[in-house]
């Protein structure tokens, strides 16, 4: 009896050890899903101020057809955004299940996020290109430079489309399928006033820079969405996972008192015979 006692005794102390570990894991979870909506502001302004930019250097040539690149030569590249760490669900799995129309066959994988590549070797998808997935919101910039290299200089792209999570506080995750290539001009109006810019550079090398860099900041905001939608899934899984053990510690706390009432009962039991032998 007492060894059962001692053995649920460790047990207890274990799982609150654990029960620590889970509390501390969801508050970095929590802490990083509050840093990625800082940041999210600051590279939406940035989108804003280069969409801007756009709509003024399009006075200064004919609109682009925003069709004509969907039917050039080309390749179709998908950038998919799993999770980078574990203990955040089945959270890459329901990324790829959403983004499944549009990895088609002949559409090449370019994959962000460590986890996700083994996800990609059991659905047989082959991946083209892969980067881990940033740990901290500060990476965003390096991560989207990254991308935003690879796109623009694999050659020619018929489409570049992006398959990322985002996080929407609630047990459905949000997953957005956005296509960066065809370029979308028709977005950006045209300033009201009908007065030319100045430039420094050749209008069509000017839009196509600003085009560069607008989709460099779509790539970034599409980072830190990711980023907080695989830190808000963790939170889910930690605040399960503490339920569980809750749960599990309650159940061995019974236990241990019920042994301990029966090893105290044995004792009182022991005590009043040995007394009754010697009276």
């Amino acid at each position: 009896m007492s060894e059962r006692f001692a053995e649920i005794s460790a047990r207890i102390e274990t799982v609150h050890k654990l029960s620590s570990v889970i509390t501390a894991m969801r508050g970095i979870a929590a802490s990083r899903v509050q840093d990625a909506h800082q940041h999210l502001d600051s590279i939406r302004t940035y989108a804003a101020t280069i969409g801007t930019a756009i709509g003024e250097a399009l006075t200064l040539l004919p609109l682009p057809d925003a069709g004509s690149a969907s039917g050039r030569a080309g390749r179709h590249v998908v950038l998919v955004f799993a999770a980078e760490q574990g203990f955040a669900g089945t959270y890459s799995e329901r990324v790829f299940d959403a983004g499944k129309a549009e990895c088609v066959d002949g559409a090449e994988l370019f994959l962000i996020g460590d986890r996700g590549l083994s996800v990609a070797e059991e659905r047989k998808l082959t991946v083209s290109w892969s980067a881990p997935m940033v740990l901290h919101a500060a990476q965003t910039t390096t991560l989207a430079t990254r991308l935003t290299d690879a796109i623009f200089t694999q050659g020619t792209l018929s489409q570049v489309s992006v398959v990322h999570a985002s996080p929407d506080g609630s047990e459905e995750m949000k997953v957005v399928c956005k296509t960066l290539v065809p370029f979308d001009y028709s977005r950006f109006p045209m300033p009201k006033t009908q007065i030319a810019p100045e430039t420094t550079l050749p209008p069509g090398q000017l839009l196509q820079s600003l085009v560069e860099e607008y989709i460099f900041a779509e790539l970034s905001e599409a980072v830190m969405l990711s980023f907080a939608a695989e830190n808000e899934a963790r939170m889910r899984a930690m605040i399960a996972a503490q339920e569980n053990t809750e749960e599990t510690l309650d159940e061995m706390i019974r236990t241990s008192r019920r042994l301990r009432q029966e090893e105290i009962t044995g004792e009182i039991v022991e005590l009043a015979t040995a007394s009754l032998m010697h009276a």
